[in-house]
């Protein structure tokens, strides 16, 4: 017995929409930019198989298949975790301007006001 089984049905719908939606707007996007957003298509197929295989334990039908859905899940959002890791490794770099490459030295000393 799941306490409050219904409401988790509905709130697991919920994810499951939420999860077509977010198919549907990194597919718009994929095409718009040559695939570069793999890891949020991923991250969007995570999240439905998540959904369904969540769907199906709290139905209680076809557990066998709801349990290996959410492993496959989970592979999903790994997959998408290396992918954003790989497409994006500028977001490695040190916090810090000082640190940063990019960025020149700021001045010493308190900021000067602009002249009027």
């Amino acid at each position: 017995m799941i306490a409050g089984r219904r409401y988790w049905i509905l709130i697991w719908y919920g994810i499951l929409a939420l999860g077509l939606l977010g198919l549907w707007a990194s597919i718009y996007w994929g095409r718009r930019t040559a695939w570069k957003n793999l890891d949020e298509l991923l991250r969007s197929i995570g999240t439905i198989t998540v959904s369904a295989g969540m769907l199906l334990l709290l139905y209680g039908r076809w557990v066998w298949l709801g349990t290996p859905l959410l492993v496959v899940a989970l592979a999903f959002f790994i997959g998408a975790f290396l992918a954003g890791r790989r497409q994006h490794p500028e977001r490695d770099r040190p916090s810090q301007p000082h640190e940063r490459p990019d960025f020149p030295e700021e001045p010493p000393g308190p900021p000067v006001p602009p002249a009027a």
